[in-house]
């Protein structure tokens, strides 16, 4: 079910933000701009603040840039079908924890659009505190992903290595109407025709056997149970036989086995049976017939082309469309500018007072409930294992890491200050 979006105060701020407030609900809003944002000349900043109120359990809090209206999406109808250019922002549940950095690019040979994603994305904290996301597009080819003004991700759009699938794709491809012949024979070892199984080779003998000698300990209580009921457990005054039942006395440890090696009747104890062969299987021999991995031809790619620069569509829109597990999610400073100085300038004004705020206000709250040691240890940890997992030669094992240590406003406006300033902001405050 789609659900209202709340205009409400960041905790502990004066300050307005746009508020998902419900769990387990489907949230959409779109905001179209008086005017496109081209990404063709010079640089480009998108850039937001995302608080997880409730810390990052098992949600979004991504944004969709959006492309010409002609792309088919309409204000009033947008969701999760919507056709988008840019996904940018943080995302985690279950496994997955990463900021999404997904292009949508156009192939301009068969006019397929296609989503191209960045590899290896960065992590996102799990903490209580504001966050400022920022990506920055710069003409010749490269994109930066900065999360509190740290860069986190360098990327080249035309790296094959960067995006999955690459935005240019490869100029061979495997011919995808080559067939493997029937009598092609992959396997590099087979079973040995010719081998026969042993007379000898006993394939029902058990795996274990009793030891036949194993002594029987002295002092073993044969005719004393491990636990005896509890002399001192009496039958509570409330006890009805008719409903409850008989009442048996809770069971405690036998005392007398603290003096003795073992209580209760004795069994041999069991050893591997030497004579256990298990199933007989022939041994596998180098296979005379083996024509090595088959694999198809490669042929060249039809839909291969080649690019100086990626064909940025203008954002027309922006967007947040997500169904989370969880509320307390927070938007606000959604900025697109057209310098980084302007971005810079937003995070030291606007979300950084906020962000060393929130620090001071959760010390003070540890040392208030006596867990400031704890806290102040846990947060060493996962400040520690958040770095690691955006190590770039860890990257593949980011998820193991992490999992191992268990906008608008209702009235929001978009203003633009001027071309000198060339640069937009969508404000979360109601006038």
């Amino acid at each position: 079910m789609d659900r209202v979006w709340k205009h409400s105060r960041s905790e502990g701020h004066d300050d307005y933000g746009l508020l998902v407030s419900e769990k387990a609900r489907k949230y959409a809003i779109v905001k179209e701009l008086d005017e496109p944002v081209s990404l063709k000349d010079g640089t480009t900043v998108l850039q937001f603040e995302t608080r997880f109120q409730s810390g990052l359990e098992c949600g979004g809090a991504y944004l969709k840039y959006l492309g010409p209206q002609k792309a088919q999406w309409k204000p009033k109808e947008f969701d999760n079908e919507s056709p988008y250019s840019i996904m940018f922002g943080p995302d985690k549940c279950g496994t997955t924890n990463k900021v999404h950095f997904i292009l949508k690019h156009k192939n301009p040979k068969n006019g397929e659009c296609a989503e191209h994603h960045l590899k290896h994305a960065p992590s996102a904290p799990s903490d209580k505190l504001t966050h400022v996301y920022t990506a920055t597009l710069k003409r010749h080819k490269e994109v930066r992903i900065m999360m509190d003004g740290k860069e986190k991700k360098k990327a080249n759009f035309l790296a094959a290595d960067d995006f999955d699938p690459p935005l240019i794709p490869p100029k061979i491809i495997p011919d995808p109407d080559d067939k493997k012949p029937e009598d092609w024979d992959d396997r590099a070892r087979i079973p040995d025709p010719n081998a026969v199984k042993p007379d000898d080779w006993d394939e029902d003998a058990p795996m274990e056997i009793e030891d036949d000698e194993a002594v029987k300990p002295e002092g073993l209580l044969d005719d004393e149970a491990e636990e005896i009921d509890d002399p001192e457990a009496t039958k509570p005054e409330d006890w009805d036989d008719e409903e409850d039942g008989v009442w048996e006395p809770p069971k405690t440890f036998n005392p007398k086995r603290a003096t003795a090696p073992g209580c209760g009747e004795w069994k041999r104890p069991m050893k591997s049976n030497p004579a256990y062969k298990g199933k007989w299987s022939p041994p596998l021999i180098d296979n005379p017939n083996y024509k090595g991995i088959w694999s198809a031809r490669e042929i060249p790619n039809p839909n291969y082309f080649e690019l100086d620069k990626p064909d940025f569509e203008p954002i027309s829109g922006i967007g947040i469309e997500i169904w989370t597990m969880q509320d307390g999610i927070l938007f606000d400073n959604i900025l697109i500018a057209k310098t980084e100085k302007v971005a810079k300038s937003y995070r030291e004004t606007k979300w950084k007072p906020k962000f060393e705020a929130e620090k001071e206000r959760q010390k003070v709250e540890d040392n208030a409930s006596g867990s400031d040691f704890l806290a102040a240890i846990k947060m060493k940890v996962l400040d520690f294992l958040y770095e690691v997992a955006d190590m770039p030669f860890l990257s593949n094992y980011m998820t193991q890491i992490l999992v191992s240590f268990t906008f608008f406003a209702l009235n929001a406006r978009l203003m633009f200050h001027g071309r000198a300033q060339n640069y937009f902001i969508l404000e979360t405050n109601l006038y």
